[in-house]
């Protein structure tokens, strides 16, 4: 990409595209293209199709999804596979009409099964039964990958798929039920401190181990994955299985390569807002998948590591979170 391109980042006020705005914006990029959702529904065929007609992007980032958390995914299921199937159909297609030179899908570690081994490489998707609490999106992330595949093997496009750890940030979504863990025990801690509680209660039993990935590494990784010259990039892609016989699909992990659990997160937190009391861990609510470690290798072997500390990741999401509790 160079400063000039027309780069069109889409889902850009969410946690991920808003990390890829910063980034692009750090490195010097001045066209960078964006739509609030008020100003183009991406469920929207006919009106994704007009936005790339006249906007004529040449790379496009898609980070704009509905997300949320177990409590979300499990209220909402059929809003998750729906609105993620109908988004990344619609630009996926528009952009193989548009000539978009290289497409980059995000997607989540929800795409791997339940018990995948652990860390989890790319070549474990599809090989098992996905966490039952978020199959319609997992499904959903499952079938963009796919699409990119198909796209790359019948149009000769070059999509390919990112897929981060759990991520957390400036711009998170700090919904008392439909949040990630991280930006939910921000907002608990918090508000426990306020109040002067003697408690938090954390769901489950604080065993699960979780991976966690700074959102504005997690764009500097995939600006960076973006920028590989072709023959790196094009490596990255995969292979036509029906030739092959190899299933290598155009799909790379991003994350740090490494774990806490849920209770080592929750202590974390704690130390982070400043609250003195104790844990209690509710065993009756469920711990999901018992470990989502990534398998960071071929990001590593493509140069780029992750350089935020969960501990200084956490003192800046905790700021923005206040900046934005208070207003």
């Amino acid at each position: 990409m160079s400063p000039e391109s027309r780069i069109y980042v889409a889902g850009h006020a969410g946690l991920v595209g808003s990390a890829f705005v910063r980034e692009l914006e750090r490195q010097g990029y001045r066209n960078i293209l964006t739509r609030t959702r008020a100003e183009l529904d991406l469920t929207d065929r006919h009106a994704v199709g007009r936005f790339f007609d006249d906007a004529a992007p040449e790379y496009v980032f898609l980070a704009a999804a509905k997300v949320g958390g177990i409590v979300a995914n499990n209220t909402y299921p059929a809003e998750f596979i729906r609105d993620n199937l109908a988004i990344q159909t619609n630009v996926i297609h528009a952009s193989h009409l548009a000539g978009v030179k290289r497409l980059m899908f995000l997607g989540s570690s929800c795409i791997y099964p339940k018990l995948a081994p652990q860390p989890m490489r790319e070549e474990s998707l599809l090989t098992g039964p996905l966490e039952p609490t978020n199959r319609p999106y997992a499904l959903a992330k499952i079938a963009g990958i796919e699409m990119c595949w198909s796209y790359n093997r019948q149009y000769g496009t070059r999509y390919l798929a990112a897929m981060p750890t759990n991520l957390y940030g400036p711009g998170d979504n700090y919904h008392p039920q439909n949040s990630h863990v991280i930006p939910a025990l921000l907002r608990k801690f918090h508000e426990a401190k306020l109040q002067g509680a003697p408690t938090v209660t954390v769901w489950g039993t604080g065993t699960p181990r979780r991976e966690f990935l700074y959102s504005d590494d997690m764009a500097d990784a995939c600006v960076f994955l973006m920028n590989l010259p072709e023959e790196r990039y094009d490596a990255l892609l995969g292979s036509d299985e029906s030739v092959t016989g190899r299933f290598e699909p155009p799909l790379i992990n991003i994350g740090v390569g490494h774990d806490v659990t849920i209770r080592e997160l929750a202590e974390q937190v704690a130390h982070t807002t400043g609250f003195k009391g104790e844990l209690v861990f509710d065993t009756s609510k469920p711990d999901g998948t018992p470990r989502k470690l990534m398998d960071v290798s071929r990001l590593d072997s493509a140069g780029w590591r992750a350089r935020t500390s969960l501990q200084d990741g956490l003192a800046s999401a905790y700021a923005d979170f206040v900046a934005s509790y208070v207003s």
